[in-house]
C-alpha cells in the first residue's frame, strides 16, 4: 500500500502557497491549483497539498496530526527546518537524533505540525 496524498488545511490560500513554495522549492516539484481553494505540489510518489475546507469553515489542525518528509540527509533536515523558521513558521523540535532517525519540527502558518527526517 502507498499514501495517495496528504492535504493540511488553510485559511490563507496565498500565505500557504508562498510558505509551501518556498519550502520546497529545491525538490523540483510542480505546483498545480485544481481550483480556487486548493493548491498541490507533486513529483514522482508525491502528492501535497493545501486546501481551503470545503464546508467553508474555519481550518484547525489537527492535535496528534503530522506529516512526515523524508528528506534524505541531516543537514537537508538542517536546512528545512532553518527555512521554515524563517518563512514564518515555528519551532516543535530542534533538528537532532530521536530514535534511528536524525529528524527536526516545525509548524506551519495555520500550525500543522510538520516532521523533516533523514
Amino acid at each position: 500500500m502507498k499514501m495517495n496524498y496528504f492535504v493540511v488545511g488553510t485559511n490563507d490560500l496565498g500565505a500557504s502557497n508562498a510558505f509551501y513554495s518556498a519550502l520546497f522549492e529545491q525538490w523540483g516539484l510542480t505546483c498545480a491549483s485544481p481550483s480556487d481553494r486548493m493548491t498541490y505540489w507533486l513529483g514522482e510518489d508525491f502528492a501535497f497539498a493545501t486546501a481551503i475546507p470545503f464546508d467553508t469553515k474555519p481550518a484547525s489542525n489537527g492535535n496528534g496530526t503530522m506529516v512526515g518528509f523524508c528528506v534524505g540527509t541531516q543537514d537537508e533536515v538542517r536546512r528545512l527546518h532553518a527555512l521554515a523558521i524563517d518563512l514564518g513558521g515555528t519551532c516543535e523540535g530542534a533538528p537532532h537524533q530521536r530514535g534511528p532517525k536524525f529528524s527536526a519540527y516545525v509548524r506551519d502558518l495555520d500550525k500543522n505540525k510538520l516532521c523533516f527526517s533523514d
